[in-house]
């Protein structure tokens, strides 16, 4: 049976250290205060480090034994991004569930109320970080505005986005929870690792087309099954299934996956996918391994016209401009 707490009742719980937990309850560092899983639901806590005004980090490494819930009511919200190493959270209708593979990146405003799901007991470890909304609007001076719209809310229900984890977000997350240092030095190497997970992050945002915002218009299911369809569509580029046959091997009826590719990727399913396969092509032709037609063709294209046309729609100068550009020749 899943135990339900609210934040209260969870922050009661968590406040004395038990049993063995207090003779290592000590922080490493007085900037570092550390917060225990109750014995009722396991065991391992977050370390909460404040590693400079306004910049906050949270260490977390758990084992649940017990299924448990945590309800949140409706907040404000700073600027938050989240990654799991190990473990998922699944909510209820506000969010897709967070796990190893896909992470969560907030802007500012008001948040939803949300029943917090932990029931796949077993290791939990990852890394989560809160930014004051100044910390970077001070870097945002004279960029885009539409990004400073999106991120920062206020009044409003803030945006989130859901982005796929990379190896490199995966690798600075572990040095984080490795951190070998102490003292000034471990402040000053965690906070370096905070920025550059967070360029990471916003520049998934800024480019990939699979992190637009999401603002809750889709049911947690479909929303699963969308980011399916896209992981099916990303595994087969050269000879991708019709939008019908991805929608079926996925439980969806066409129109809701046509719906979803929209909403929560900002194109068609077919747009992505032409997206992605140029994105692809893209990196092959920086290695400088391939022609341009070995190129369109490892990427679907039967034509090379239509290739070198789409290509240049998309990045603005042709493959073999392009090619050049690099300075690399093919052999």
């Amino acid at each position: 049976m899943t135990l339900l707490l609210s934040e209260s009742n969870y922050d009661e719980i968590c406040q004395t250290p038990v049993g063995l937990q207090c003779e290592t309850s000590t922080p490493v560092d007085s900037f570092e205060t550390s917060r225990w899983l109750p014995p009722c639901l396991g065991h391992g806590r977050t370390r909460c480090l404040e590693l400079s005004p306004g910049v906050w980090l949270d260490l977390i490494k758990k084992e649940f034994t017990q299924p448990w819930a945590l309800k949140v009511p409706v907040h404000e919200h700073l600027v938050q991004f989240t990654i799991l190493l190990s473990g998922k959270v699944d909510y209820d209708e506000t969010y897709p569930t967070l796990e190893t593979k896909r992470g969560y990146f907030s802007g500012s405003g008001l948040s939803p109320g949300y029943v917090a799901q932990y029931g796949q007991l077993g290791h939990f470890e990852g890394i989560n970080v809160h930014l004051e909304p100044e910390i970077l609007e001070q870097f945002l001076v004279g960029q885009s505005s539409s990004l400073s719209q999106a991120l920062f809310k206020k009044d409003d229900w803030k945006m989130a986005w859901f982005p796929a984890i990379t190896a490199e977000m995966r690798t600075v997350a572990q040095q984080m929870l490795q951190c070998p240092f102490r003292g000034v030095t471990r402040r000053f190497f965690l906070q370096a690792k905070v920025f550059e997970l967070l360029a990471l992050q916003l520049d998934s945002i800024m480019a990939d087309h699979h992190s637009s915002p999401y603002t809750g218009n889709l049911k947690p299911t479909t929303i699963e099954r969308v980011y399916e369809a896209r992981e099916r569509l990303m595994a087969h580029l050269e000879s991708p299934p019709s939008v019908l046959e991805l929608a079926q091997q996925v439980g969806l009826c066409d129109r809701t996956l046509r719906r979803g590719f929209r909403e929560l990727f900002g194109t068609s399913v077919i747009g992505y996918l032409t997206q992605q396969r140029l994105h692809q092509a893209k990196d092959l032709l920086c290695q400088g391994n391939y022609t341009v037609a070995e190129v369109a063709n490892n990427v679907g294209y039967t034509h090379l016209g239509h290739f070198s046309a789409a290509f240049r729609k998309q990045f603005g100068v042709s493959p073999k401009q392009w090619m050049d550009k690099q300075g690399y020749f093919p052999h």
